[in-house]
């Protein structure tokens, strides 16, 4: 006599032709060694897998939730960002062969007629001298400084306003202050910006501006020096730019005036545009 026939619930529910006594740990139904997945106590199927993958709450990396908890803490996230891309971009531009620098420089020929590339208006900003790494240096350490300072009082959007307006400004005062063959990088025009602005803020608000109206009038005047090969130009344009700026500010920080200063920033921006347009109007000289 032959023995009976096991009952089927000793068989794999996946797979029929598979005995197995082992049974998954959360639904009970029988599985083969294929189909088990160890748990904290016995197997489980496949089916119980996937409903325990999808109901298990979401873990992010570590870099992810610290730049959360910093961006929701008030971080300079634009300040940090802006120095991030230009050191970036200075590697790139040690790189042989890249020509990164000839891409981004600034000169007055680049928005005439002989070559329209307006993006250098903005583009200098990100690039800087590498034959000399203190110029890189030096401007991400004060960007680090009136960054901190100006993105907590204004907000990052509106202190990416001033930093880009403040570069744009700078390249503007190249145009028209400095011979059309210059060639300028670095982002000292925007920074100079920064610190017009930090300047208009500070006497408007009763602040004492003291210390800082010297610390602009030594780098000016730095800028001046025969031989030191530095775009006096775009420092002043950067300083009148970011100083405008950070009127516009000062003057219409209340809520009911956002639309007012959007308008004033789009049009500031709008006349530096049509003032870098010279060489069209004007023939060189």
């Amino acid at each position: 006599m032959s023995d009976p026939a096991p009952e089927r619930s000793n068989f794999c529910y996946r797979h029929p032709d598979r005995q197995s006594f082992v049974l998954c740990q959360r639904c009970g139904r029988t599985i083969c060694g294929e189909c088990q997945t160890p748990a904290p106590v016995g197997v489980i199927c496949p089916e119980c897998m996937r409903e325990q993958r999808a109901s298990a709450p979401r873990t992010r990396p570590a870099i992810i939730t610290r730049a959360r908890a910093a961006t929701g803490r008030g971080a300079p996230v634009v300040t940090y960002s802006l120095i991030g891309i230009t050191i970036a971009v200075y590697l790139l531009q040690l790189i042989p062969g890249l020509g990164i620098t000839d891409w981004l420089y600034f000169t007055p020929l680049a928005m005439s007629e002989i070559a329209f590339q307006p993006w250098r208006l903005i583009t200098s900003v990100f690039v800087h001298s590498t034959a000399l790494i203190f110029h890189v240096l030096l401007n991400m350490y004060t960007l680090w400084i009136f960054g901190q300072l100006l993105e907590n009082v204004l907000g990052r959007s509106r202190f990416l306003a001033l930093y880009l307006i403040s570069g744009l400004a700078g390249s503007v005062g190249v145009i028209w202050l400095a011979d059309h063959n210059t060639s300028v990088v670095g982002a000292s025009g925007a920074i100079f910006g920064l610190m017009g602005a930090f300047l208009v803020i500070q006497r408007r608000l009763g602040g004492s501006a003291t210390q800082l109206l010297i610390l602009v009038g030594i780098n000016l005047v730095i800028g001046f020096i025969p031989g030191l090969n530095i775009a006096w130009q775009a420092h002043l344009g950067g300083l009148v730019g970011g100083a405008l700026v950070g009127l516009i500010f000062v003057e219409t920080r209340k809520r009911e005036q956002r639309g007012l200063q959007v308008g004033l920033l789009v049009g500031l921006t709008l006349v530096l545009l049509v003032l870098s347009l010279r060489y069209f109007f004007l023939p060189f000289a």
